[in-house]
Order: C-alpha cells, then sequence, then structure tokens
C-alpha cells in the first residue's frame, strides 16, 4: 500500500488504534486505503460484486476474515460487528445522467436504503459515525428531494449531518468531485442552524449549490464543522503515466488513433495538431462523448485526467494521446495507471483490463479520503472517545 504523503498529514490522535469501521459498498477497497493511512482499522467490509471481491482479494489478504458477499438487502445486521465508523459508498448510477436520474428509488441507488435498514437493526450497537460517498448529482437528484430524504433518515437514527464536496484533483491529477456526508451522534451546537444568508456556508468545500442547500433546510439537523483549505496538488499527469515502449500492446495501430482523431471536432483537432509539431512529447487525455447524436472524441491537454469511469460502451475508456515529433500515439490508461490516479499506488491487480478499469472507476480516492479522515473524522472520533455515552463504542474491536 502506498505512504501517507506526509506533506498533508496531521499528528496521529493518541489510542487511534481502536477506531474501527465497517465498510459497506466496499468494491475493491480503496476506502478501506484510506482510512488506514489516517489510522482506522478494517473490522467488516460487505459488497455485492464478485469482480470486485476478485480485486479486494487480490490485495487484502486478510480479506476472508471479514468481507461478505451479499446483496445488502438481504444482509443480517447481526453479521456486522460493533464499529466505531460504517462507511457507504452506494452505487451513483441512478444519481447521474447514466442512471436517467431515477434517484433513490432506482434499482441500483436504492441500495442506499438497505445501509439505512442495517443501521436501524444495530440499534443500541449502531456506530457513532457515518460516512456517505457518492456523485455530486447526489445533491440535486429529483431537485433535491433524494438528499433531503437522505439526511432525514439519517437525523431520525439519531445523526446530525455534515455534508462537503471534495474534489480528487487537490491530491492527483484526475478531476473527481464527490460528495461526502458525516453523520455523528453527537452535537456541539457548533453550526447547526442556517445563519443570515447562504454566502454564510460556502466555502471550497461548500460550494454554493451545497450552500444553498444548507440554507434552505432548516429542518435538517446540521453539525457543520470548520475545515482547513484542501492541500494544492502538485503531481501532473505525466507524474502518473506508464513509460511504455513503442511495441507495448497497449498502444492502439495506425487505422485506430487516425479514427480517434477523425472524432475530433476542428477545435481539438488543431489542439493535437500543435502537440504534434512540438519538439517534445507531451500527452492529454480524450473521452469520447456523444454530442448532437454523434461520437465526438474530446481531448484535455491540462495535465489532469478526466474523471475515472466504469467502462461500460465507449465513453466509459479514458485514452492517453502522445504526441510531438512529427507522430500521434494513442492508447486506454493502465489498470496502474488508474490506481495511481485513484491515491492507491502500489495496488496489486491480478484481474484482466476490462475488470480493473471497472473496479477503479467505481472507488473513491484514497488520498482525499485520508484528509477527510484526518481533518473531520479522526478529531470527531476523539470527541466521541471522550464522551461516557460512546466509551464502549470507540474502543470496539
Amino acid at each position: 500500500m502506498p505512504c501517507r504523503n506526509r506533506k498533508y498529514s496531521s499528528q496521529p490522535v493518541a489510542g487511534i488504534g481502536r477506531w474501527t469501521f465497517a465498510e459497506f459498498f466496499a468494491g475493491i477497497g480503496l476506502m478501506r486505503m484510506g482510512l488506514e493511512a489516517a489510522g482506522w482499522t478494517i473490522a467488516f467490509a460487505n459488497d455485492i460484486d464478485e469482480d470486485k471481491q476478485a480485486m479486494y482479494d487480490a490485495h487484502f489478504r486478510d480479506a476472508s476474515d471479514h468481507f461478505i458477499l451479499e446483496d445488502i438487502h438481504k444482509l443480517d445486521a447481526r453479521r456486522v460487528p460493533t464499529v466505531t465508523l460504517a462507511t457507504a459508498s452506494f452505487p451513483c448510477t441512478d444519481l447521474s445522467l447514466a442512471g436517467m436520474r431515477r434517484g433513490l428509488g432506482g434499482r441500483h441507488s436504492s441500495a442506499y436504503w438497505g445501509f439505512i435498514r442495517i443501521l436501524a437493526e444495530l440499534e443500541a450497537r449502531r456506530p457513532p459515525i457515518v460516512l456517505l460517498e457518492n456523485v455530486t448529482g447526489f445533491l440535486t437528484s429529483h431537485h433535491g428531494r433524494d438528499f433531503h430524504d437522505a439526511l432525514l433518515a439519517l437525523n431520525r437514527l439519531g445523526y446530525a449531518v455534515d455534508a462537503v464536496v471534495l474534489d480528487a484533483e487537490r491530491f492527483v491529477p484526475q478531476s473527481r468531485a464527490r460528495l461526502f456526508v458525516i453523520g455523528s451522534q453527537i452535537n456541539t451546537g457548533e453550526l447547526q442552524c442556517p445563519r443570515e444568508s447562504p454566502g454564510f456556508y460556502q466555502s471550497t468545500l461548500r460550494p454554493r449549490a451545497l450552500a444553498d442547500f444548507i440554507f434552505a433546510h432548516p429542518d435538517i439537523a446540521w453539525e457543520l464543522r470548520a475545515l482547513p483549505e484542501p492541500p494544492r496538488r502538485e503531481m501532473q499527469l505525466t507524474d502518473i503515466l506508464e513509460d511504455l515502449p513503442e511495441t507495448s500492446p497497449f498502444w492502439w495501430s495506425k487505422s485506430r488513433t487516425e479514427y480517434l482523431l477523425s472524432q475530433m471536432s476542428p477545435k481539438h483537432h488543431a489542439e493535437l495538431q500543435r502537440m504534434k509539431s512540438g519538439s517534445s512529447c507531451t500527452y492529454g487525455t480524450v473521452f469520447r462523448r456523444v454530442r448532437n447524436g454523434r461520437s465526438m472524441a474530446e481531448l484535455r491537454t491540462d495535465g489532469i485526467a478526466g474523471c475515472l469511469r466504469t467502462p461500460r460502451g465507449g465513453s466509459g475508456r479514458q485514452i492517453v494521446v502522445k504526441a510531438g515529433h512529427g507522430n500521434v500515439r494513442a492508447r486506454l490508461l493502465t489498470p496502474k495507471e488508474c490506481a495511481r490516479l485513484m491515491g492507491a499506488d502500489g495496488f496489486c491487480i491480478e484481474a484482466s483490463l476490462n475488470k480493473a478499469l471497472f473496479g477503479f472507476g467505481d472507488a473513491v480516492c484514497v488520498s482525499a479520503v485520508t484528509w477527510l479522515a484526518e481533518n473531520h473524522l479522526n478529531p470527531l472520533a476523539a470527541e466521541l472517545l471522550g464522551s461516557k455515552q460512546h466509551a464502549a463504542i470507540g474502543g470496539a474491536v
């Protein structure tokens, strides 16, 4: 596993080794990697996808001790151990355009209610902290009604909530903004009620849309916390790319590359020609998107990859282009490059290309989770450990 980024890490909290978590919708385990880098200990993991479980097993040799392959709607809450934190990176499909915005009532994203059922059935063993992670479309799904219903469900279980938008681009060269919700059974009264105007809440971590939502929903029990500014990324796209030889099978044929170029708009094609005529090789990334009923190849050259996605159809596969000295080469991102873009350099990958792309495209950025844990979850857990109410739960292993 990769080491913690010491430049951005905070001082560890005494007794942190006692903090345990259950990871629902665990996927390939990147939420686990992020939390472990901040000092947390895994106690339970659950997912329904056999291919993701296989990737999890290949990297985490202790998987058989705690990983349960099961539909969350069928999972028996009695199989979940007592922990400090429960995480849920539930399916985003129905919260995005890919799922036609069906919302929390859709076939995939409705799994959130399975997580709520588990929390409810845990009763006295309910973890004092929960962490949700999903696409920013969660905030606007069904004009905000889905997000509102989801937060009220946590309120009814005794959790006051905080919400932030954190972009992986702050840590790795990938544009990947995600909405995180932190629920806690603690009430400090720091910032509970909307005040003055939406701008009161607005910041890097709470952009205008989220600030407006907080201000407009005083019926939700909020527990907002002041957080530091996320770090500025130093890494560029070229820092994560593998140095593949010209003979590597990853590189596309000339005809396949030319077809990709033929799908570019005049503007993007001109930019690629500029790269091609350069005296040194430079890199960009390409996504295929449907524009006005036509597949278009859109080039990005700002040193940041687009958001990794699951490879459902051609648009889900991110392409790397290398141009210079009069030549252009193209290929898909490699699994190792996907791991690096997710802050998971060193992840043991034994899956096929398609399965690896799916596993990483459906995961959470490790570095973002670690930062959020160090700056929000750890101080929160320290407060909970100091309370008589949660002393026993905080020390559970």
